[in-house]
């Protein structure tokens, strides 16, 4: 048989590109109707500051429409809602920050700046969901609902399953699963970690199954079939080649949703490269225009947070200096992003010792090293301070992953596999497993793995919001009882 060429298109296209189009225009004519309507209210013509103010917000709900997927989730109407506020509160937090950094904020209407907050966005989540009915119906009316078939009976097959069960927008009805010829690929498939489980969706339902492998093509007349789903491990990928050419001659929709969840995936995506698909299982999320924001984001804070702090700053030196004969800093190596060492900077909270070099001993409840002051500071989280200098120097973040001593690394990546992904991002003063209460000493491995799990949840999930949202609910979080 000759091998079809190579596809000179790309292989990678994304769906629903006509109704994203639309649905963009409608949001845009939307908000700047709106924006125009107050202005004429309010101001009464539009003038070149307002002219420029429209221009920087629609610039900016481009661009964090986009980093948020607004237009790409086919999600329930509640979690719409949530990504659209967060998407529509960046752009709109853009265009404050570029108007306190220009001074020119003092031109504008406050009152009408808040109203077209508030009324854009619900004006917004209005459109959403008429679109959303709209759309719905239409297919319901024109295209017939379609009779598909998944070909696996794992969890990945189950939610797969769940989600074309529950998604009005792909008129699709899933007459069953087939097993696999082999009882010990289908038990293998409800092992290892399975994001799907641990995200917000419904508890997976069992798979309809209706026959297997060795049956398939049987099944697919009786039932009428034009469409198939392979939810299989990448290492079976031999079981779709011994079929596929059968089912491309019998006219069938071949769709191939590899199981890529056995393992651990850190930011993972799919993307191309000169036209092929690309499957990324582990990657840091700060790349291109994101590391640049987070850059930003870090230098503009820290340095905001240095001026407030800095008579702070004096006072704890002095009060250091006063408790207990020493140096006022105490610096360590540690591991940052991708695994550089660094030193990082705290107040010193401990009386002048000699540490053993190989053995680093993490604090305790009542620990005799420490001074009256640095119980204060640690009970405080005020050591962490002059990590402010750390962020300011690149080398940390004011959010990410607690960077822990170097033995404490070569310690517990010995003992959890998945230790060494936090480094896949910057290290920093504060984090998602801060926030949460996982901080202090650890004396089970679980509590370790526990705030693994939460720096890794960090590096998948991160955001501009997700960083401002930890920053606020760090305040509380850090004065608690496993601070010592």
């Amino acid at each position: 048989m000759v091998a079809p060429k190579r596809p000179l298109r790309s292989i990678l296209k994304r769906r629903g590109s006509i109704s994203t189009a639309v649905q963009t225009v409608l949001d845009l004519v939307a908000v700047m109707g709106l924006a125009l309507l107050l202005i004429h209210q309010q101001i009464g013509n539009l003038t070149a500051e307002y002219s420029v103010m429209l221009l920087l917000l629609a610039i900016g709900m481009m661009f964090a429409y986009d980093q948020f997927g607004v237009y790409r989730s086919n999600s329930s109407m509640g979690r719409k809602a949530l990504t659209l506020f967060k998407a529509w509160s960046l752009a709109y937090g853009l265009l404050l920050v570029v108007g306190f950094a220009t001074k020119q904020t003092e031109g504008f209407s406050r009152l009408l700046l808040g109203q077209l907050y508030v009324a854009g966005y619900l004006l917004q989540m209005v459109l959403q969901y008429l679109s959303r009915e709209v759309q719905t119906r239409i297919m319901r009316r024109a295209v017939p609902i379609e009779n598909v078939l998944i070909v696996g009976t794992g969890k990945l097959a189950r939610y797969l399953q769940n989600k074309i069960s529950g998604n009005p927008w792909l008129n699709q009805r899933v007459v069953g699963c087939l097993e696999l010829s082999n009882p010990e690929l289908n038990r293998a498939r409800d092992t290892g970690a399975s994001l799907y489980e641990t995200s917000d969706f419904a508890p997976l339902n069992d798979p309809n199954v209706i026959g297997n492998l060795d049956e398939m093509l049987a099944i697919i007349d009786r039932h009428d079939l034009r469409t198939v789903y392979f939810a299989i491990p990448l290492s079976e990928s031999s079981l779709i080649e011994d079929v596929y050419f059968e089912l491309l001659d019998r006219h069938m929709a071949v769709h191939w949703v590899p199981d890529i969840f056995s393992v651990l995936l850190v930011n993972h995506s799919v993307r191309e490269i000169a036209g092929l698909p690309v499957l990324t299982l582990s990657e840091t999320p700060l790349t291109g225009t994101r590391l640049l924001l987070k850059a930003v984001e870090d230098f503009v804070l820290a340095s905001l947070i240095l001026l407030m702090i800095s008579p702070l700053l004096l006072l704890i030196a002095i009060a250091i200096k006063l408790d207990s004969p020493g140096p006022v800093f105490f610096r360590q190596a540690r591991k940052g992003w991708s695994g550089k060492i660094f030193h990082i900077w705290k107040f010193r909270s401990m009386f002048v010792h000699q540490p053993d070099a190989k053995v680093v001993q993490q604090a305790t409840r009542n620990d005799p090293r420490i001074t009256r002051v640095g119980a204060f500071l640690r009970k405080t989280s005020l050591d962490e301070l002059p990590q402010v200098f750390n962020v300011l120097l690149g080398e940390m973040s004011l959010v990410g992953p607690r960077p822990h001593a170097v033995q404490h690394d070569e310690e517990y990546s010995q003992r959890i596999d998945s230790y060494f992904a936090r480094h896949n991002i910057k290290p920093g003063i504060t984090g998602l497993a801060q926030v949460r209460g996982l901080r202090g000493e650890t004396k089970e491995i679980h509590s370790m793995e526990q705030r693994i799990e939460a720096d890794i949840e960090y590096i998948n999930n991160w955001s501009i919001w997700l960083d401002l949202t930890i920053l606020v609910r760090t305040f509380g979080a850090f004065v608690g009882k496993n601070a010592y």
